[in-house]
């Protein structure tokens, strides 16, 4: 029996080198984490984390402090059982969810708590989260799910039949274990490098066996994002992919007009736009650069939000992230939806990977999506006791037990 104990948070901000995390928005970012820690009788201990920015960090710890109350004396199997109704109340606190409700910093606690107890639970089962979620039966894997508000598009059900229906050919995929999943580098092209930096880092990417890189657009002058972007496109060739990263910051208008003229470095994708809540508008920006697909996620706050882009066709790309939507259960409930839309699915890491390398394995084995990339990226490598492993532009299949969040 493993049984948790006690809660404790901690408020993890690290600093970046020079123009590191920067963007058309973010000039100056400080990666940083709410971080819930569980204790059980036993002598374990499961990390969770949900990514922020640095300030308001303390904001997230205290209502993790407050959401993660109910935790204490739960024993970690029968938790796991029915984990779906369980987050669903800690989701509808009748006080605290107005400060939500599904979003921002109460969203974000909910991220790190259930992150924890995924944690904890693949720990107590001395096995690796990827392996864990791909040992559970369909059922089981529903039972981690709330499925509130989806009802019309995914019920408990359809999504047990999804599971049902993709075993076949499990083995197949499986190999992807042994072999690792591909990478791309995404700290080429921060808005804060100049353009020899870019340059110079997308080749070091290629030498590294990346097939793929991202650059961030959005500069205040446009014709600077064609500059740099045509720069990298010259100096890797066509082919390898380049993906394209504006970070929010344009109007519809300016969206439109821009992303088409980016059409012709043929980008992998577009990503952010533009406002983050604005279905409607990445509908029409989706329409107007097709077939060059549109990518959001790292800013999508919930299962809902990605309900509404997935059936107005605004998304082609999702980028759920595990440290932005209600942690790993919500997570799956969006990467089971996704599979009844004609859409790819490449996470956003604001984990910097470790919980997500686990979590593509699951996509691509158990629900049958495509093996594409995962993001990569390096900066917090060092605070890690687990770092993700990218050699040769492929993530090493982690081994330890557990989601790969303990920190130093």
């Amino acid at each position: 029996m493993t049984t948790i104990s006690k809660v404790q948070t901690r408020d993890a901000r690290f600093d970046l080198p020079d123009g590191a995390g920067s963007d058309s928005i973010h000039v100056d970012p400080q990666y940083g984490y709410g971080v819930t820690l569980l204790s059980t009788d036993d002598g374990l201990s499961g990390t969770g984390i949900a990514y922020t920015l640095g300030e308001g960090t303390d904001l997230v710890c205290r209502a993790i402090d407050i959401l993660a109350e109910p935790l204490v004396g739960q024993e970690i199997e029968e938790l796991m059982a029915h984990f779906g109704a369980f987050q669903k109340k800690l989701a509808e606190h009748s006080r605290l969810r107005w400060l939500g409700p599904h979003k921002g910093v109460i969203h974000l606690a909910l991220a790190s708590i259930t992150n924890a107890c995924f944690d904890l639970w693949a720990k107590a089962r001395g096995v690796p989260l990827w392996k864990l979620l791909l040992d559970l039966s369909p059922e089981d894997v529903a039972e981690l799910i709330d499925f509130s508000y989806l009802d019309e598009v995914l019920t408990k059900q359809q999504a047990v039949q999804i599971l049902k229906d993709r075993k076949s050919g499990r083995e197949r995929r499986g190999v992807v274990v042994d072999i690792g999943y591909p990478g791309y580098d995404t700290s080429v092209g921060w808005l804060g490098y100049d353009e020899d930096k870019i340059v110079e880092n997308a080749k070091k990417a290629i030498g590294q066996g990346f097939k793929a890189v991202k650059l961030k657009v959005g500069a205040k002058d446009p014709d600077k994002d064609y500059r740099r972007v045509n720069a990298v496109r010259l100096a890797v060739g066509h082919g390898i992919e380049i993906m394209l990263d504006a970070n929010q910051i344009w109007s519809l208008p300016q969206a439109i007009e821009r992303g088409k003229r980016l059409n012709a470095y043929k980008p992998y994708w577009l990503e952010e736009p533009t406002q983050p809540d604005d279905v409607l508008a990445h509908r029409s920006i989706a329409q107007e650069i097709a077939p060059v697909p549109v990518a959001v996620g790292e800013a999508i706050s919930n299962r809902v939000l990605w309900k509404n882009f997935l059936q107005a066709g605004a998304v082609g790309i999702v980028q759920a992230d595990c440290t932005r939507l209600a942690g790993i259960s919500e997570y799956l409930a969006v990467s089971i939806l996704a599979t009844r839309f004609p859409v790819k699915v490449v996470p956003h890491v604001g984990d910097m990977g470790q919980i997500h390398q686990h979590l593509v394995l699951f996509n691509h084995i158990a629900l049958e999506h495509q093996k594409l990339f995962l993001e990569a990226i390096p900066h917090l490598k060092e605070h890690f006791v687990h770092p993700a492993q990218v050699k040769d532009g492929v993530y090493v299949t982690p081994q330890e037990p557990g989601c790969s969040t303990d920190l130093h």
